[in-house]
């Protein structure tokens, strides 16, 4: 177990001073941060004193080098727009992309538990495949686009609920949320719902597949020889069986959600980590770009190394193989 440990965690260090070195590299190939920082009409020696004062006046690799020195002491640089380290600024954003990425992931689990329940009851009759031909416009339509759909209908024509911004917020464990305040609810749900579309339809399909295996089991065979409803039979004994494997996903996938975040960010112009991201690569603010993606590489790092521990302390097979790679 231990080696097997000591092997998936030397893999997570090669991955992240892999990604460390395409990350630097290949934002620090984008245009140069200073024709945007200073005026058009800056002298040569201007320009000369902003290149020094960020370090750009020296070779790229001695920037890299001071760049993971810095690394290694929790500081990912500090951002040339506003002045404040770039880890602080990403953090400041991350409540407002935490909580839409939450209502979103329940969003989905509402809406696809349901309908790939239901499908997999109805898999041979036209509901079950109407739900089905639903989902793929779920997976195909662009994630922008189905956003500035639910602007048009739900904001401009209906006038339901508000297109863009972030409403009141209440301190809840010293962050500012929306989600507990009724107005901030309230300009949440669209761009929670543009974002659960995919996941509903991932979860949707999953449901459905466990749901036609489940109806085939002997548990549910003799549930109907006893007289128990069909819908106690879905909804509780069918339906505890299929969220281990839904849950499983949805927990892989909400790394995903917040990390990528940015499309739905940006047309619902909501003030999270995706927006900032947005707004740091309009002014090349190298050190947000590049913290923000070194922060996403390791949620993923840690989400897939915590996903082989618990799948190794669950399946000693799959540690044995891993043992023998």
């Amino acid at each position: 177990m231990l080696v097997y440990l000591l092997r998936r965690l030397a893999q997570s260090v090669f991955v992240l001073i892999a990604m460390m070195i395409v990350v630097f590299f290949g934002v620090y190939m984008i245009g140069n941060p200073v024709d945007i920082l200073i005026s058009p009409d800056a002298t040569p020696a201007e320009i000369e004193e902003t290149m020094a004062r960020f370090g750009f006046d020296q070779p790229v690799y001695i920037q890299f080098l001071k760049f993971v020195g810095n690394a290694l002491q929790g500081d990912l640089g500090r951002s040339f727009v506003h002045g404040e380290p770039a880890v602080q600024l990403i953090l400041s954003y991350m409540p407002a992309t935490l909580e839409l990425a939450a209502l979103g992931l329940l969003f989905s689990v509402a809406i696809g538990v349901p309908l790939g329940v239901y499908a997999g009851y109805k898999a041979d009759r036209w509901q079950g495949r109407a739900i089905m031909t639903g989902s793929i416009f779920g997976f195909s339509l662009p994630n922008f686009w189905v956003g500035m759909l639910f602007i048009l209908i739900f904001a401009v024509q209906l006038q339901w609920l508000p297109s863009t911004g972030r409403g009141d917020t209440v301190e809840v464990l010293g962050m500012r949320l929306s989600i507990f305040s009724s107005n901030g609810l309230q300009y949440m749900i669209l761009p929670a719902l543009t974002l659960a579309l995919y996941k509903a339809s991932l979860v949707t399909r999953l449901a459905r597949a466990g749901t036609q295996e489940a109806l085939t089991q002997d548990y549910v065979k003799f549930a109907r020889a006893k007289g128990v409803s069909e819908s106690r039979i879905l909804f509780v004994h069918v339906l505890k069986n299929i969220m281990i494997p839904i849950i499983t996903v949805l927990g892989l996938e909400l790394g995903s959600m917040i990390a990528f975040a940015v499309v739905t960010e940006t047309v619902f112009a909501w003030p999270g980590m995706g927006k900032l991201l947005i707004d740091s690569i309009t002014t090349l603010d190298r050190p947000v770009i590049v913290a923000y993606l070194m922060l996403t590489v390791i949620i993923f790092i840690v989400i897939n190394f915590t996903v082989d521990v618990i799948y190794t302390l669950l399946d000693p097979r799959v540690r044995v193989k891993g043992e023998a790679a």
